[in-house]
């Protein structure tokens, strides 16, 4: 459940009563990992209640040393707000009233103190999280510009954020999501900027997310933002990079942070977020919208060469002469669309091979798909050598699109469009491309056309996409967010 349930047990002024109840609710003595230390202060009785792997040891053992010389007429008056206020030298205190906000404060890794006669506990904030350094994602390098990627600790993620962005517009509206797991998720926006329904329809989605626990993070919370489809292709972005997060902030987009997750959601997103990368911006505006065209290129092999390729060997008279040899020298000894097939299963049986293969075997693994892909499928008469060309040259541009779950997608047309040509030729081809069209431009992602800038057409928007604009000739946002401020500069 994403809001929280009502507290309802209030925590008792004798302390045997909340050891009773928290002991047992927590599972000390059985949990290995949860803790309890029972000690004096002068002659007040506390509990201090912490996970091991959480708690940080030198500031609670700072913490336990100051208050060794706390003396009992020092608590005479009011033991909580002696201790609250002056005793513990430390900021990052709260205040609770229940034992189930201590208890869910206590899970996060906070540390909680319980003192004998006081209808109130002390929450301290000292607790430090399993985490890596900020190292640049694998799937979205660049030669020029910062290496820093998120990690999977929010509270990291956000400070990235923050840096790049040190703007007091700028929000991080946090909630708790799953019954079980309370995972936090952090909704950013620019107040003055982002369009205030997008961000409360996101809100809304989020709070009604009722699930006992999100352990796959944001890919959970994707589903319930955008709903139950069968839409092979992404309706979100994603980014692990800080600065691609912050040019979206900019733009107006609002962007949701999962704890536990390196990736932080884009929304909205379009079919063309989706193919552009950071590297075009770190590099001058012509050199970027080179970069641009020879990606927009490998995409469009990566889903059109292998079934025009098939068509034009199914009928070899529509081959132009002087374009002869791309028809095929032999055929092989199965039918050709069943080769397409095989090779087609047969990449990605190598893809998750390469993934879940430990790195020191991993090369053994690509000489060995080499040899027995590249040569000897095509000696033993299986795959015809043009069949592994293209798929060589069509697997190229699929990894050369920079969002994973796009080049995925286009698999799936791929394959869809094959199937479309090897059973109806070319009426199938136009029948396919027919229908992916209409599919994509009757799509939308959270109220916002797939297809734009192409469908509805925009001209600013699509001479953005085309061209790799230099930044000082874009005055203004993305009409696409419908940004509260359109202007940016």
């Amino acid at each position: 459940m994403a809001q929280v349930t009502e507290k309802r047990h209030p925590i008792s002024t004798y302390l045997e009563e909340n050891q009773k109840y928290l002991n047992d609710r927590l599972g000390v003595g059985k949990s290995f990992d949860i803790g309890v230390h029972d000690f004096y202060v002068g002659h007040t009785r506390m509990l201090l209640y912490y996970i091991n792997g959480f708690a940080e040891s030198l500031l609670i053992s700072q913490i336990m040393r100051e208050l060794n010389d706390v003396r009992e007429r020092d608590l005479a008056d009011n033991a909580f707000d002696q201790l609250f206020h002056k005793f513990i030298p430390f900021f990052q205190l709260s205040k609770v009233e229940t034992t189930d906000e201590f208890m869910d404060k206590l899970l996060v890794g906070q540390v909680g103190l319980i003192i004998d006669r006081s209808p109130h506990a002390i929450i301290i904030d000292a607790k430090i999280l399993p985490n890596r350094s900020p190292q640049e994602p694998d799937t979205e390098r660049i030669v020029r510009g910062a290496h820093d990627g998120f990690t999977e600790v929010l509270v990291t993620n956000t400070a990235l954020t923050r840096r790049r962005i040190r703007d007091e517009r700028l929000r991080f509206e946090i909630m708790q999501i799953g019954e079980r797991t309370k995972t936090d998720v952090a909704v950013a926006y620019l107040h003055d900027v982002a369009n205030e329904e997008l961000v409360q329809t996101l809100k809304e989605r989020l709070q009604n997310i009722q699930i006992d626990g999100i352990p796959m993070a944001e890919k959970t919370v994707e589903e319930f933002i955008i709903g139950k489809t069968m839409n092979p292709f992404p309706l979100v972005r994603y980014t692990e990079r800080p600065d691609v997060a912050a040019v979206h902030l900019l733009e107006g987009h609002v962007l949701i942070y999962v704890d536990t997750s390196p990736s932080v959601m884009i929304t909205p997103a379009t079919y063309f977020h989706h193919v552009q990368h950071a590297e075009e911006y770190r590099q001058t505006p012509v050199i970027g919208a080179y970069l641009r065209w020879v990606r927009f290129l490998g995409i469009f092999a990566s889903v059109f060469v292998l079934p025009i390729w098939l068509l034009l060997v199914m009928h070899p008279s529509m081959i132009p002469e002087p374009l002869h040899f791309l028809g095929i020298k032999k055929m092989g000894s199965i039918p050709i669309l069943a080769q397409f097939l095989i090779a087609e299963i047969g990449l990605d049986l190598m893809r998750m091979a390469a993934i879940h293969t430990p790195a020191p075997l991993s090369i053994a693994v690509g000489l060995l798909a080499a040899i027995l892909v590249g040569d000897v499928a095509i000696k033993v008469g299986l795959l015809a050598p043009e069949v592994i060309l293209y798929l060589a040259v069509a697997a190229i541009g699929m990894y050369a699109t920079p969002s994973y779950e796009l080049s995925l997608a286009n698999r799936l047309i791929r394959l869809f469009l094959i199937l479309m040509v090897g059973f109806f030729s070319t009426p199938g081809l136009m029948i396919g491309l027919t229908l992916v069209l209409i599919f994509l431009a009757s799509t939308r992602s959270l109220n916002t056309p797939y297809l734009w800038p192409f469908i509805p057409f925009n001209y600013k928007g699509m001479k953005d996409i085309v061209v790799r604009l230099a930044v000082p000739s874009k005055n203004n946002r993305p009409s696409i967010v419908r940004a509260q401020n359109s202007s940016r500069q």
